[in-house]
C-alpha cells in the first residue's frame, strides 16, 4: 500500500545536533549571539525609517556582560525586541529565521546590514551553557516576556518586567566551559569575531560616559579610496594584524556591481625572502567575523598577503563558517585577482622606482600567483622584473634586447631561420644564463663581465628554479634558461675547441675519477685555470629527484681546463710530481667554485695551500 507523510524533525534529536556539529568552533557562539543583537537594532532602525516606529535618541549598542559569581554570560541589545508570540515563532522553532520573515513583510526596507538567515544562531549558545534565558520587549505596546530552556525539548515563557526595548540573553555556563568566563576570553573573542560590526559593543558598560567600544564600526574597508589617508591605511594594517612593519604599498576594493565587494589587501614586507609566508586574509559579510583564508574567495597565492574582505553577497552555509561554492565565489575570487594585478601594473608603470625598491619583498608573490593562476600571469607577465649582474632590474624584454646582437646587413631580422629550399626552419630558442649563488659563482660571473655578457640573478631556491621552468614551459621555442656554469658559451672561448691530451691526461690522472669528464678549451680570460660545467637538464633532474628524495647522486661534471692560463700552460715543462699536485688543486679550485666541497676534499685544499706557503716561505 502506498502512503504519503511529511517528513518530522524532532528537537530532541536536533539539539545534540546543532550544539556539537553546527560549529567548526564552540567560541563562535558570541559572535552567533552578538550579530542577532545587531540585527534586532537594524530592524528596528529600518521600521523608524519607515515611520512604522519610534526612535527615543539613545545610543544603538550591544552590551556584553561577565558574572562570575552567578557563573553567567549575558549579552543585551536595544533593537526591535520581540512578543511573546514572535518568541513562539522564532525562538521555540528550529530554523525559523527572524531576518527572513521580516524581510518578507517588509520588502521594501531591503535586506541590507541584516546578518542572520537560517534562524540557527541563538542556539549556539548552548554549546557552552547549561541554560539559557531570554528576557525581550518589543518596540510594540506589549508585555515583556521571560523565557527559559535547558536545552532541551522543552521550555518555559512567561510574561515578566523589564524597561525598554530589546533583548536580554543571559547565558548560564556549563561547568566544564567556565574560560568563557574570563572577561580577557571574552575580549579576545569580541575582537576576533565582532571587531568590525557596525553599532558599538559594550564589555562591562558601566554608563559613566567613560566605556569604549571595543569595535570600529566604521572600518577604513567601507569608506571611499579617495577619503582615506596613508597614515590610516598604516594604522588599520598594524591595528588589525598586529604588525608594526609598515606594508609596502595596498590594494583598496571597492565594488558594488555585479556584487558587493568591499576590501584592503596588503603587501607585507618579507621576514623571509628564502621562503613564501603565508599571510592573514580576513573574510567577513555584513562586517561580520566569517574566517581566515577561505581558498573559495581568496585564492591560494593571495594569501601571501595580509587582508580584510567584506562580501555580503557570498553564499554562506548555514553555520556562517564556510561557503557554498558556485559561479559568484569564482567571480568575486577572479574580480580580487585582477584588481591585485592592476594595482602592480599601475606601480610599475606610474612610479617604477618604488616597484623596484618593493620587488624583493614581492617577487616571491608574483613568481607562486604566475605559477598557480594563468590569467594572473597574462596580466603581470610584462611588469615581472628581474636582476642582472650589475644589480640593475629589468623586464623580460629589456633584458633579451640588451642581450640580442644587431643582426649584419642583410642578415633576416626575424626569428625564425630559412632554409635553401625556402622552408622555415623551426625557431632557436633564446639562451638566458642565470646564476643561483653570487658568492659561489663569482669566477664564473667574472667571466661573464669580462667578456661583455650579462646573466640574471635567480637566488631564490624555493621559487626560482620552479619559475624558470614556468618560464621555459610557456614560450618553449623563444627561451630557455640554463645556470651561468652549465657550460662554456662560445663567447667565452678563444676561436673553436682545442684539443690537448697532454694536459688533459695530466689532469686525468690527478683527479683519479673516472667519471669526471675532462675537456681542454683557450678561454679568453686567462686568470680563470679552470671551470666545472654540468649540463643544465641533468643538474634540474638531479635537483628535483633530491628534492623528491629518489637522487642516485651528483650529475656527471665536466672540468674544463683552460689552456690559455700560464699556470696551465707550465704544467707541460714540470715533473710528475708538482704535475699532479699543480693539477689536483686547480681541479678543487674550480669545484670549490661549482659547489660546497666535501670534508676531504677541504682538507686536501688547505693542506696544499699550506704546502705552497711553506715554499714560497722558503
Amino acid at each position: 500500500m502506498k502512503r504519503e507523510g511529511n517528513i518530522k524533525i524532532s528537537s530532541e534529536n536536533m539539539m545534540p545536533i546543532i550544539k556539537k556539529w553546527l560549529y567548526s568552533d564552540k567560541d563562535i557562539f558570541l559572535r552567533e549571539i552578538v550579530a542577532n543583537g545587531i540585527d534586532a537594532i537594524t530592524k528596528f532602525r529600518k521600521l523608524a525609517d519607515m515611520s512604522e516606529a519610534q526612535e527615543d535618541g539613545g545610543e544603538y549598542c550591544v552590551k556584553i556582560a561577565v558574572d562570575k559569581d552567578a557563573g553567567t554570560l549575558t549579552v543585551e541589545d536595544n533593537g526591535i525586541g520581540m512578543t511573546a508570540d514572535e518568541v513562539e515563532n522564532y525562538i521555540t522553532q528550529i530554523a525559523f529565521s527572524g531576518a527572513s520573515d521580516f524581510l518578507a513583510k517588509y520588502e521594501k526596507a531591503g535586506g541590507d546590514g541584516i546578518i542572520g538567515h537560517f534562524g540557527l544562531g541563538f542556539y549556539s549558545a548552548y554549546m557552552v551553557s547549561d541554560d539559557v534565558e531570554i528576557f525581550t520587549k518589543s518596540y510594540k505596546n506589549e508585555p515583556a516576556v521571560h523565557w527559559e530552556s535547558d536545552g532541551n525539548s522543552t521550555y518555559t515563557i512567561e510574561e515578566c518586567e523589564k524597561d525598554g526595548r530589546g533583548t536580554r540573553i543571559v547565558m548560564h555556563i556549563a561547568a566544564e566551559e567556565k574560560e568563557f568566563l574570563d572577561e580577557g576570553v571574552v575580549r579576545t573573542l569580541i575582537r576576533k569575531y565582532c571587531s568590525f560590526m557596525p553599532y558599538n559593543i559594550y564589555l562591562s558598560y558601566k554608563g559613566d560616559g567613560k566605556d569604549k567600544p571595543l569595535n570600529d564600526t566604521q572600518p577604513l574597508y567601507a569608506k571611499n579610496p579617495k577619503d582615506c589617508t596613508d597614515e590610516e591605511y598604516k594604522k588599520f594594517y598594524t591595528d588589525t594584524f598586529m604588525d608594526f612593519n609598515e606594508p609596502l604599498f595596498w590594494v583598496h576594493l571597492n565594488m558594488d556591481y555585479p556584487f558587493r565587494l568591499k576590501g584592503i589587501l596588503y603587501f607585507p614586507k618579507t621576514r623571509n625572502k628564502l621562503e613564501l609566508e603565508r599571510g592573514t586574509v580576513k573574510l567577513y559579510c555584513n562586517q561580520v567575523f566569517i574566517a581566515d583564508n577561505i581558498k573559495e574567495v581568496i585564492p591560494e597565492f593571495l594569501m601571501l598577503l595580509n587582508g580584510v574582505i567584506d562580501c555580503p553577497d557570498i553564499p554562506l552555509n548555514v553555520s556562517r563558517s564556510f561557503l557554498q561554492n558556485d559561479r559568484q565565489v569564482q567571480k568575486i575570487s577572479e574580480h580580487i585577482t585582477k584588481k591585485v594585478a592592476d594595482k602592480l601594473t599601475a606601480l610599475f608603470k606610474n612610479d617604477r622606482a618604488k616597484y623596484e625598491e618593493c620587488w624583493a619583498d614581492i617577487a616571491n608573490f608574483i613568481k607562486f600567483g604566475c605559477i598557480k593562476d594563468g590569467k594572473f600571469y597574462d596580466r603581470v607577465k610584462d611588469i615581472i622584473i628581474y636582476k642582472d649582474l650589475d644589480g640593475k632590474y629589468r623586464s623580460l624584454e629589456e633584458f633579451l634586447g640588451k642581450e640580442k646582437s644587431a643582426p649584419a646587413d642583410g642578415e633576416d631580422k626575424g626569428t625564425e631561420e630559412k632554409k635553401e629550399d625556402g622552408k622555415d626552419e623551426k625557431p632557436v630558442p633564446e639562451t638566458i644564463y642565470y646564476v643561483s649563488d653570487e658568492l659561489r659563482q663569482a669566477q664564473y660571473i667574472k667571466m661573464f663581465r669580462d667578456a661583455g655578457l650579462n646573466a640574471m640573478v635567480c637566488d631564490n631556491s624555493y621559487i626560482d628554479p620552479h619559475f624558470i621552468t614556468f618560464l621555459e614551459y610557456k614560450a618553449p621555442d623563444k627561451l630557455k634558461f640554463a645556470r651561468i656554469d652549465a657550460a662554456v658559451d662560445g663567447a667565452l672561448k678563444e676561436g673553436e675547441g682545442e684539443d690537448d691530451s697532454v694536459i688533459r691526461d695530466i689532469f686525468k690522472e690527478a683527479v683519479g675519477d673516472d667519471k669526471l669528464t675532462i675537456k681542454t678549451e683557450r678561454l679568453k680570460n686567462a686568470a680563470v685555470p679552470a671551470v666545472i660545467n654540468v649540463d643544465e637538464i641533468m643538474r634540474r633532474y638531479s635537483e628535483m629527484g633530491q628534492m623528491y628524495g629518489m637522487s642516485e647522486g651528483e650529475p656527471a661534471k665536466t672540468l674544463v681546463v683552460n689552456l690559455a692560463n700560464p699556470v696551465v700552460a707550465s704544467l707541460k715543462d714540470a715533473d710528475a710530481e708538482k704535475q699532479k699536485f699543480a693539477a689536483y688543486q686547480i681541479y678543487l679550485l674550480a669545484l670549490l667554485s661549482y659547489k660546497k666541497l666535501g670534508t676531504d676534499e677541504m682538507n686536501k685544499l688547505i693542506e696544499n695551500d699550506l704546502a705552497m706557503l711553506g715554499n714560497y716561505i722558503k
